[in-house]
């Protein structure tokens, strides 16, 4: 596990951690100050003790000893207030750099190229936001601040037994080196285990994530069995891995008691045998020195959990730090925002893949006047779909270059990018919710009588209204209590609200009922009156309608035309039509 271990010195990834807590500083400072001051009280009331013991018990000075008593009570109670400032700060401290590291994280993630969701599971995107920045917070809450304040505690306590007795404080400490030993192989031991805990919580998350969102297919198949059964073997994992961190602590913890008894034992022995020879007492001393010996260990009980802390820290900052350097879609300085574009697209040489080499458009090449509405066909797999997504900058091309309005769409400020592009997909994602939250998108700025508008103009305001609640109709996660149609219904309303230039539709009336293809076509034909639309097609009535049809297979374009032209060439998209549409044009005619 030499990862770790690594981690663990990297005061790079320490130091941009603390730089997020910048703006609570009077909080990092009180702490730190409570911290010292706690140090320099914990050796007061030994020494107290011992001074009532060899000064004022044995010489029967009883208001001094309730003087003494009234003062250490008053400490007692000003050393309780200040654990409880000091515990509270570190932990508020803590939440709130996890507060802004949690945003920015969230906030990274909703930009982050599609390439990183490609490649990441959601579950450990979900990891990353949730369980490793918490990890974060045990930087301050349990790290690195009450390791200080540990240290110098045990410190002080040292300091103070060395001032009273240097050679009783050399006996105590004999079995120290035991302590020492075992503190550095319980870190190992917790350390190896809690980064194996990482990951495992990483993998069920993700393996959770995935199969919940897919539980239609896992059942459809009856795989459940099999399903179970890897999530077995994953969970197993992560109980192997904190039953060894529990071994380790059920180790580790009685032994440190076993030391701090053979500790005591020597004070004892070494003050009784020194009163015997020297005919004095030292009731004093022993009682202080075993107060001190507790006092040094508590610290040293939770120190070594409390560097592993700090290291599986330092561990999860780096996971989260990765997910804050990615790729992102930075903006250039003096970005084009235009309010409104003519919607004028070229695409000259487009060359894109997923993954390196495997191509999946190949100097793609065609134009799209203002308010022409163009349709593109292909075979599954032809890059239809890629053509959309490149328009929308959800992906990078590798070479060539998109314009609209004669303007990179890389010069474009990506807001201002996608206000001009709507998009109606074939799969709808709706969020839980009602129907008014997921066509606004929770935008404030949007009105209800603006939304019952836009459902008017496309005659969809009746067909809502006969929803149980109508626009306040909770749709349920990913718009479950709908079919098909009527989250595509919802998914027009939002593009015809946002009033984009360009629209996008993504087989928007494929596998759909015959009643919402008819309020779809409906739709359509409202939506792309004006607009430059883009269809990826797959009902004859749309590709009749488009001024053009783009032809692509395997990711290049065939043929250019209109349906009357293409179906003369008697080429690629004359055999698509009889392959795909002769059936359906049997039927429309």
């Amino acid at each position: 596990m030499s990862a770790p271990k690594k981690q663990f010195f990297s005061f790079t990834l320490l130091r941009r951690v603390f730089q997020y807590a910048s703006p609570y500083k009077k909080k990092f400072y009180l702490s730190v100050v409570l911290a010292i001051l706690l140090a320099f009280m914990t050796p007061v009331r030994p020494f107290l003790i011992q001074l009532t013991v060899d000064k004022y018990i044995t010489n029967s000075i009883g208001h001094m000893v309730v003087t003494i008593t009234l003062i250490q009570i008053g400490l007692i109670v000003i050393e309780t207030l200040m654990r409880f400032l000091f515990t509270f700060t570190t932990a508020v401290l803590g939440q709130s750099v996890v507060k802004d590291l949690r945003v920015a994280t969230y906030k990274k993630i909703m930009g982050l190229n599609l390439s990183q969701f490609d490649k990441t599971p959601i579950g450990t995107l979900t990891t990353r936001t949730v369980n490793d920045i918490e990890s974060i917070n045990d930087i301050f809450s349990d790290g690195l601040v009450p390791i200080i304040a540990d240290l110098l505690a045990i410190v002080s306590v040292l300091g103070f037994m060395l001032w009273t007795d240097w050679q009783l404080t050399l006996i105590a400490l004999i079995p120290f080196p035991i302590i020492i030993l075992a503190t550095y192989y319980f870190k190992e031991s917790i350390n190896k285990s809690f980064f194996k805990v990482r990951n495992a919580v990483a993998s069920l998350n993700a393996f959770v994530q995935e199969h919940l969102t897919g539980m239609s297919v896992v059942q459809a198949f009856a795989a459940e069995e099999q399903e179970l059964n890897k999530f077995k073997a994953i969970n197993k994992e992560h109980r192997n891995a904190n039953i060894k961190a529990i071994f380790a602590y059920s180790v580790f913890f009685p032994l440190v008691e076993i030391v701090l008894a053979l500790s005591i034992g020597l004070v004892v022995w070494y003050t009784s045998k020194e009163a015997l020879q020297l005919q004095q007492s030292q009731q004093g001393t022993v009682v202080a020195f075993i107060l001190c010996l507790n006092l040094l260990f508590r610290p040293l009980r939770v120190i070594a959990d409390k560097f592993n802390v700090l290291q599986m820290g330092i561990i999860a900052s780096e996971r989260v730090f990765k997910v804050l350097d990615n790729p992102d879609f930075i903006d250039k300085e003096g970005s084009y925002t235009p309010e409104k574009v003519a919607g004028k697209i070229e695409f000259d040489k487009v060359r894109f893949a997923y993954t390196d080499g495997n191509h999946v458009l190949k100097d793609v090449s065609f134009m799209a006047n203002p308010g022409e509405t163009i349709a593109i066909v292909g075979h599954t797999g032809s890059g239809k779909t890629t053509i959309i997504s490149l328009l929308n900058r959800l992906y990078h091309i590798q070479k060539g270059q998109i314009k609209i309005d004669e303007v990179d769409i890389e010069e474009f400020e990506v807001e201002s990018l996608r206000k001009n592009v709507g998009v109606v997909l074939q799969d709808v994602f709706l969020f839980s919710g009602s129907v008014i939250d997921n066509i606004t998108l929770r935008n404030s700025e949007i009105s209800r009588e603006k939304v019952i508008e836009a459902a008017k103009l496309i005659d969809m305001h009746d067909f809502i209204m006969r929803l149980p609640g109508g626009y306040d109709y909770n749709v349920m996660e990913r718009g479950a209590t709908l079919s098909l149609g009527q989250r595509q219904l919802l998914s027009f309303i939002r593009a015809m609200l946002y009033n984009p230039a360009i629209l996008i539709l993504d087989e928007a009336t494929s596998s759909v009922d015959t009643e919402s293809e008819i309020l779809i076509q409906h739709a359509i034909d409202t939506l792309i009156r004006g607009r430059t639309s883009i269809v990826i097609a797959h009902r004859l009535s749309t590709i009749r309608k488009a001024s053009k049809i783009i032809v692509l297979d395997k990711g290049e374009i065939k043929e250019i035309g209109n349906h009357d032209e293409l179906l003369k060439k008697a080429g690629f998209y004359s055999k698509l039509y009889e392959l795909q549409f002769e059936k359906k044009e049997g039927v429309t005619s």
